[in-house]
């Protein structure tokens, strides 16, 4: 199924490549897992010569085309000097003079050349060329899209995030939100939060089964211990939210005489127990 999708792609680009060019005779072909490219696709071809044709890396046109990852062209195919002739006798089968080759580059990886061919020893044009190279390219995203489709069916499902994941979000929604403009949009954002704070098990009774004192912070100073809480220094935290390291230590300092804390970690302790913070 997938070779035949594949297939259909390349047949309809050396479609295009034909009626935007004149060229008498296209072709091409892809790499099928690894192997040698294989001339799957004729279109003007008076012969069946070149169907079924491997093409090795550095052996003809192709090869060449394949070994450099470049477009290739030669005028008189049977007499040109920079490539080899493994494939002169299908090629004069055919009566091809005129050649062009095009390598199908997806993320650096070659998977597939287009040809485009004259039965006389004419020079490519510029026009030709531009034609071959765009039709490469309709190649290229086609194979690209469906490479991701298939990443992302095969990709395993995504894990649960983490609470530390959850809690940074928490952090970064709390920064983000003073700088809200928009008074709603700011509420939205704040009740968001609320309820990530409620997920964690907000006011849930510590081992000893003794409750949890309430506690009341005021905005700023969740916000600060939220920074905190994800390992923000005071210069970044105050960076984050907006306010000056003095301001920050000063809502730092009431935030743990609320909470009964001495350091920095027992403050965002007792504040995840007290439900404060997720």
């Amino acid at each position: 199924m997938r070779e035949h999708v594949e297939s259909v792609e390349l047949r309809g680009a050396l479609l295009r490549l034909r009626r935007a060019t004149g060229l008498p005779v296209v072709f091409g072909g892809l790499l099928q897992d690894g192997r040698a490219l294989r001339i799957a696709e004729l279109s003007g071809a008076v012969t069946p010569a070149l169907r079924g044709l491997a093409i090795s890396a550095g052996s003809g046109l192709g090869g060449k085309c394949l070994a450099l990852s470049r477009p290739c062209a030669v005028t008189d195919y049977p007499s040109a000097r920079h490539i080899t002739h493994e494939y002169d006798v299908p090629v004069s089968a055919e009566g091809l003079r005129s050649v062009i080759a095009v390598p199908v580059v997806v993320r650096r990886k070659v998977r597939g050349v287009l040809y485009g061919a004259l039965r006389d020893a004419l020079p490519i044009g510029e026009r030709v060329f531009d034609a071959a190279v765009a039709a490469a390219r309709d190649v290229e995203q086609a194979l690209a899209v469906r490479d991701e489709v298939r990443r992302r069916l095969l990709a395993p499902p995504p894990s649960a995030p983490s609470w530390e994941e959850v809690r940074q979000a928490y952090g970064e929604l709390r920064a983000l939100a003073p700088r809200v403009a928009d008074a709603e949009l700011r509420e939205r954002l704040l009740a968001v939060c609320g309820r990530l704070e409620s997920a964690s098990g907000a006011g849930a009774a510590p081992a000893s089964g003794q409750p949890v004192p309430a506690v009341s912070l005021t905005p700023r100073e969740t916000d600060v211990l939220a920074a905190v809480a994800s390992g923000a220094t005071n210069a970044v935290a105050a960076e984050r939210l907006g306010l000056r390291p003095e301001t920050v230590k000063g809502y730092l300092r009431s935030a743990m005489r609320k909470l009964g804390a001495h350091t920095r970690l027992e403050a965002v302790v007792a504040a995840r127990r007290a439900g404060v913070l997720p």
